[in-house]
């Protein structure tokens, strides 16, 4: 995740640059169940509306719950298909509570309203975030389900009037990309505290055409959006956090924007992003399925490291016997191709391996989805 707000702050408020430190376990998004009321276009766990067999029961998720704790990961991300259609949902997110790890609950929203607010409240999430792919039509189509905008937003409306922080999620497509200025109006009018856009990129073409590719164009207005609305809210005092994810390029990209916006900052902002280090799968970030299968991430459900029926989340996760994981855990990584060479390689740490992984089949090649021109990953 790149955090574009702690990144605006250090423009006015600069703090001295310390060595990376990594947390001391992984943050652990969890799929805790598949089944989902929706069938939007662009789920990564292929969920539906129906019961999926072999999902890990209460016992057992209290059990890895408990080895995650002692393996000291700080928080858990407690995601779906829709975690709410889980009937022991709130049992399992007041044993997280309990344990004093960082809970969050991912939904799409619209399963959250009067009959249920009070026990989401009572809980006490630190984090609520609800999917929003667009206003109105745009969002419903995506989730193919009409209404579906109306309620989950209602639902944003619930959790903040509980006094729960919220935020939204925005997946951008060609498809959609023409509602992010609507929907950012709109999380600063329903008072959103957090604003996290997720690259949904498009791998395969080449570099020739990474200046004109219509896609590329699309991620790259949209990033200067999102960097000149953060730094509108910094400078009126407003408290809003804005991430985004799946590109760490990202972060190189707003060096360029630093570079010729205020270019006096420029190198200090280098390096805090060098600080950060780019990419954290298989080290900080993990993903645990409604299977208990082990991912490096929620994007490489295709490729499993272990299941915590078998051998315990702390032990599969240090195991580097697994090549991906050595090679995700390698500081700096190998990496070839344009990543290979990028003069900003401590940045951004080779971007996201996965796409390199699925358009080539070799995890370690350059990533087909990096919006960056040859000469901004050159200067």
């Amino acid at each position: 995740m790149f955090r574009i707000s702690q990144f605006m702050q250090e423009l006015e408020s600069p703090s001295p640059v310390q060595p990376r430190r990594n947390p001391p376990g992984p943050v652990v998004i969890w799929n805790l169940i598949r089944r989902c009321n929706l069938t939007c276009k662009h789920c990564y766990s292929i969920s539906a509306d129906k019961d999926f067999a072999g999902e890990l029961s209460t016992t057992e998720v209290f059990s890895v719950m408990d080895d995650l704790k002692q393996f000291r990961v700080p928080a858990l991300i407690l995601s779906g298909g829709e975690p709410l259609l889980r009937p022991d949902i709130f049992e399992i997110s007041a044993r997280s509570k309990e344990l004093r790890f960082f809970t969050a609950l991912s939904s799409n929203g619209t399963l959250i309203d009067t009959s249920n607010i009070e026990k989401i409240a009572a809980i006490g999430y630190d984090y609520v975030g609800i999917s929003l792919d667009g206003i109105a039509d745009t969002h419903d189509k995506f989730r193919r389900m009409k209404g579906a905008f109306v309620k989950s937003l209602a639902g944003i409306r619930l959790c903040h009037e509980a006094n729960l922080k919220v935020g939204v999620r925005f997946t951008m497509t060609q498809d959609n990309a023409h509602d992010l200025p609507a929907l950012l109006k709109l999380c600063e009018d329903e008072g959103v505290d957090r604003f996290y856009f997720s690259h949904l990129n498009y791998a395969g073409r080449g570099n020739k055409n990474r200046k004109t590719d219509a896609r590329y164009q699309a991620t790259r207005q949209a990033m200067d959006l999102l960097f000149d609305t953060c730094l509108d809210y910094h400078q009126r005092g407003l408290e809003k956090e804005f991430t985004t994810g799946n590109t760490d390029a990202d972060g190189v990209y707003m060096l360029h924007w630093v570079r010729r916006r205020f270019p006096e900052k420029a190198a200090h902002i280098e390096a805090k992003l060098k600080q950060w280090g780019g990419n954290a799968s298989g080290v900080n970030v993990a993903n645990i399925d409604n299977l208990g299968n082990v991912h490096p991430d929620t994007m490489w459900w295709h490729y499993n490291l272990g299941n915590v029926r078998d051998r315990p989340f702390s032990t599969i996760w240090q195991d580097t016997s697994d090549p991906l994981m050595a090679g995700l855990k390698a500081l700096p990584r190998t990496v070839g191709g344009r990543c290979g060479s990028c003069t900003h390689f401590s940045i951004c740490g080779g971007n996201t391996r996965v796409r390199a992984q699925q358009m080539t089949g070799d995890a370690w090649s350059e990533d087909p989805g990096c919006y960056l021109t040859d000469e901004e990953i050159a200067a």
